[in-house]
């Protein structure tokens, strides 16, 4: 069974938060919402927000929704059409999978990572071909091939659907992500950042084209029928989003990476991930060490089953900009 928990004033080795800007005070005036974008709840001002979204992620256009798990649901449950196929990584996150269901498309998952799977399955596909991946996956700390990825999709004419949640502000140039790290950009069809990980913030926005943009103004019921933010937080999205333009902070972060997976080598994790993961054979061995770094005073959580499959339960370490190297050190101590 899951539960709720509050690590008040432990220190913070879970939070998504990887450049710390969650952190920052901020002094906004929310006003409230009026309604759905497509009746009160849309103005020049937001309009303007997207504009300025889509030309921070180098992209034609961009779409705003509540958060990530509205947006990969909108995208996949309208997108797709039946007669189409969907080819997604067996591990994407939740709000595709969910979105997929709703989608009247066939789907199929090909093996986490594996390019040769992935190849095999595109071979049999059918109408227009979507693949679905994310960059930086956030239970395994992995990052995916996606060159790799983005080269099979081209040679199939398939589309490409790159969710950049966990990688958006901390790789790339400025952290436009690591399709923009790996120079293929502008061979994905659709990236999506969320704005709730390295932006310290809520929401998430839709880079695409202004084809695509108009689509789901019209099909992804997700943003049709939900309630829009309102209008200050969108501006308020888009300054975190200019904070993080801090290349000191990603120096920062990577540096105290390399020096928590230089003392604990994860057998999954990327060296360069803020996420770091260290599995356990027993459940109750995760639970008794997730246990123990709390006592210790370390906000750590176990990830059980059935969030992950039966029998990997695991340790999932989120490393900080702001962690110091004290912090990591002792940290590490306990997990050795």
């Amino acid at each position: 069974m899951r539960s709720l928990l509050s690590f008040d004033g432990l220190i913070d080795f879970w939070s998504n938060d990887y450049l710390g800007l969650a952190r920052i005070p901020h002094q906004i005036e929310i006003l409230g919402s009026t309604g759905s974008r497509l009746i009160s709840g849309n103005s020049k001002a937001v309009e303007a927000v997207e504009k300025q979204m889509a030309a921070h992620f180098q992209s034609e256009a961009a779409l705003i929704f509540n958060s990530g798990y509205d947006a990969n649901l909108g995208l996949f449950s309208s997108l797709p059409q039946k007669g189409d196929t969907i080819i997604y990584d067996e591990l994407v996150h939740a709000s595709v999978r969910d979105g997929i269901r709703l989608s009247f498309a066939n789907a199929f998952s090909f093996r986490h990572n594996d390019v040769q799977d992935l190849e095999k399955k595109l071979q049999k596909a059918e109408g227009s071909v979507f693949v679905a991946v994310e960059s930086l996956y956030s239970m395994d700390g992995d990052l995916a091939p996606l060159k790799e990825i983005s080269r099979l999709c081209k040679a199939y004419g398939a589309l490409l659907i790159v969710d950049e949640a966990h990688s958006g502000g901390v790789f790339g140039e400025n952290g436009l992500g690591l399709c923009q790290e790996l120079g293929i950009s502008e061979d994905v069809f659709i990236r999506l950042f969320t704005f709730g990980k390295a932006y310290g913030t809520h929401g998430a926005t839709v880079c695409c084209s202004e084809e695509v943009r108009q689509y789901l103004i019209n099909f992804a019921r997700s943003f049709i029928y939900t309630t829009a933010l309102p209008e200050s937080f969108y501006q308020h999205m888009m300054r975190q989003v200019e904070l993080s333009n801090n290349e000191s902070l990603r120096e920062q972060l990577q540096q105290n990476i390399t020096s928590f997976s230089d003392k604990i080598n994860s057998t999954i994790s990327s060296t360069r991930s803020p996420i770091q993961i260290m599995e356990f054979s027993e459940l109750e061995t995760c639970k008794a060490k997730a246990a123990e770094l709390q006592q210790a005073g370390f906000a750590v959580k176990a990830i059980l089953p059935p969030t992950v499959p039966t029998g990997s339960q695991r340790l999932r370490i989120c490393i900080h900009a702001f962690n110091t190297k004290d912090e990591i050190d002792r940290l590490t101590d306990l997990l050795k």
